[in-house]
């Protein structure tokens, strides 16, 4: 077997984000030692844990650091301390935003699976046997997150959301491709009855949908498909949308899901991927080893995929995730009030169904 080498920054981050980290890099090792991979991992800071150590919440030296990795694995960051500071200084602005755009990150992949043996954990009601699978492609780049010009007083407040039909293009492409490898079926997200930029967005989607004969396109207001991921979720195959109904569809369906430990992610577009959890650093766990790692782990199995063209290695992993949580694995966010178990358990158990 040919070995093949890569390079990853390694950014823990901030609350639990060092801890779920630690036990990816241990899963990520297992299924790379029987695949022909042979992984370095360079770590550094971003977020709270950098403007701690330096004043700034994405210095220099970290984006350098990304910018020359093959890959860049990060944990969540922010927190409460960090709540107050100028927003340009915050972890999630300053940190993670700022270095999605100094690497030319334009989609985000957001997959959600309701697992069965974890149907309890779905805090709606689905059909008896149901389940979904379904996957947000949300564009990362601009709209409201980016939007000029911005204006805050004691009285005030703008944001601007701009589209321009290159940028829309683009991550539709990305949309397109996905539910090709899928299901087949694209949802096309927007307010095109109200908004400007959406009614350029609907046009520009439909426009493409000719190029991709062998996907539906159904074209959806966004109001519309945050009921419809309560009542059908399963309706869904692949959504496109953009940054900010991309955020909050994103956020809707993995709660679906039981628990945003459950999720991953991963940030597609410059010459390097960044791939972490959908969800936040929750600072009230940090170092109490119960946070749930899956969220990690299945965002290093997107970059085994993604950026290092191991797609055996990645369904490995994620095989032997589904395969812990059906042998009655679970930590306590997905525990319905049973027995869980912490941390570097559930990694064990995923590490041994790999391994086995």
């Amino acid at each position: 077997m040919k070995t093949v080498y890569k390079r990853v920054a390694v950014l823990p981050g901030d609350g639990i984000g060092p801890e779920v980290m630690k036990e990816s890099l241990r899963v990520l090792d297992a299924a790379a030692a029987k695949s022909g991979l042979s992984l370095h991992y360079d770590e550094a800071l971003i977020g709270g844990a950098a403007l701690d150590a330096t004043g700034l919440p994405l210095p220099e030296e970290t984006v350098q650091l990304c910018l020359k990795s093959d890959a860049v694995l990060l944990g969540s960051v922010g927190g409460p301390k960090w709540d107050k500071l100028d927003p340009a200084l915050r972890p999630e602005r300053g940190g993670l935003l700022a270095l999605r755009k100094r690497l030319g990150l334009y989609a985000n992949l957001r997959p959600v699976r309701l697992y069965s043996c974890l149907a309890q954990t779905c805090p709606v009601r689905l059909a008896p046997g149901a389940g979904f699978d379904l996957l947000t492609v949300r564009e990362l780049s601009s709209g409201a997150y980016f939007g000029e010009p911005r204006v805050l007083d004691a009285e005030h407040g703008l944001d601007t959301m701009a589209y321009d039909a290159v940028t829309v293009r683009r991550i539709a492409a990305v949309g397109f491709a996905a539910a090709a490898r899928r299901g087949g079926r694209l949802t096309s997200v927007d307010k095109a009855n109200v908004l400007a930029s959406s009614m350029l967005w609907r046009t520009v989607v439909q426009a493409m949908a000719a190029d991709w004969s062998g996907v539906s396109l159904e074209h959806m207001y966004v109001d519309n498909a945050a009921m419809q991921l309560i009542l059908n979720p399963g309706h869904f195959d692949v959504i496109v949308t953009e940054n900010l109904f991309g955020d909050i569809l994103s956020d809707e369906s993995a709660a679906l899901a039981g628990s945003l430990g459950m999720l991953p992610s991963a940030s597609l577009g410059g010459s390097v991927h960044l791939y972490e959890p959908a969800g936040g650093s929750a600072p009230d766990l940090a170092g109490k080893g119960v946070a749930n790692p899956i969220a990690q782990i299945l965002s290093a199995a997107m970059m085994l995929e993604y950026s290092f063209d191991m797609v055996d290695a990645a369904r490995a992993i994620e095989t032997a995730v589904e395969e812990a949580l059906v042998a009655g694995f679970r930590t306590a966010d997905i525990a319905s009030g049973g027995p869980s178990v912490g941390t570097k358990e559930m990694a064990d158990a995923i590490i041994a169904r790999l391994e086995a």
